[in-house]
């Protein structure tokens, strides 16, 4: 590894990876430090970014899907006043390239199309635990779906396993999806079903560069961050809620409010506005 003194130091999770490699090149105008790339996903196991995190591992700026980084506030990994929300995130569906597009456009098309699928792949990150542990059951095809749902782990798209033919069905965030090859028609969820994933980035209390670093999330969430952001498939936050809802600890969403459906979100918690820097 070069001179760590010349570097800046990232961990970003898979959702906000195509707008963060977009903006490399001016981060490092901006720093005038070469950007190091220590991870593109949260992963799995003793490599995700939890892991590293507790093990204090050389960084200076960390990108993840909340509720992460109010964890990771609590548990003493990141300095409270830098948690700063930069954008948001939908969740869509995807099929392979040369398939008839997947129908989405209301509870009862989404629900037929997961029951029709073969095989249905989703990832570690957040959009997968609302699979697996909300959607299902809104839609009241738990015991069908469930068992026919494929992990893909090891910072690996969803969308990379229907592109080779391992799966009929991606389900990820827009902005993990929109990058991959091999894919087509990434479809959004209905409206009453969609969830928003928010983005966060945050100072490690070990940073070297705090005050560099500090700077460098004032940027991402400034306009001149914006096009990056946009075209990545994230979408821009217009102000700070007050307090970024969602439905469990497991999860990092904010459900839409049920339409057509049983089981009733909680949303009596929620996370804490983050500090202005």
């Amino acid at each position: 590894m070069s001179d760590k003194a010349d570097s800046f130091c990232v961990m970003t999770s898979g959702v906000f990876t195509s707008a963060y490699l977009a903006l490399v090149p001016l981060l490092e105008a901006m720093t005038g430090k070469r950007i190091m790339t220590l991870t593109t996903s949260i992963g799995t196991g003793e490599t995700s970014i939890p892991c590293r995190l507790a093990r204090s591992e050389p960084v200076d700026l960390v990108i993840v899907a909340e509720p992460n980084m109010q964890r990771f506030v609590q548990q003493g990994y990141i300095l409270a006043d830098t948690r700063t929300l930069i954008a948001k995130s939908s969740v869509a569906i995807a099929v392979r390239e040369g398939e008839p597009p997947p129908d989405a456009s209301c509870a009862d098309a989404l629900r037929r199309t997961l029951l029709r699928a073969r095989t249905i792949a989703y990832s570690a990150s957040e959009s997968g635990k609302y699979l697996t542990t909300q959607l299902y059951q809104r839609l009241g095809i738990h015991e069908q779906c469930l068992p026919k749902s494929v992990f893909v782990g090891n910072g690996e798209r969803t969308g990379a396993v229907v592109a080779r033919g391992e799966a009929d069905i991606a389900f990820q965030q827009i902005s993990e999806l929109r990058p991959v090859k091999g894919i087509a028609h990434i479809t959004p969820i209905p409206p009453e079903l969609q969830a928003t994933v928010w983005v966060a980035a945050g100072v490690p209390v070990w940073s070297r560069n705090v005050e560099l670093a500090r700077s460098v999330v004032r940027f991402l969430s400034s306009a001149d961050a914006a096009a990056a952001i946009e075209q990545s498939g994230l979408e821009l936050i217009e102000g700070v809620p007050d307090a970024v809802p969602y439905s469990s600890p497991e999860a990092a969403i904010a459900p839409a409010e049920a339409v057509n459906v049983d089981l009733a979100v909680d949303m009596t918690t929620s996370i804490p506005k983050p500090a202005v820097l």
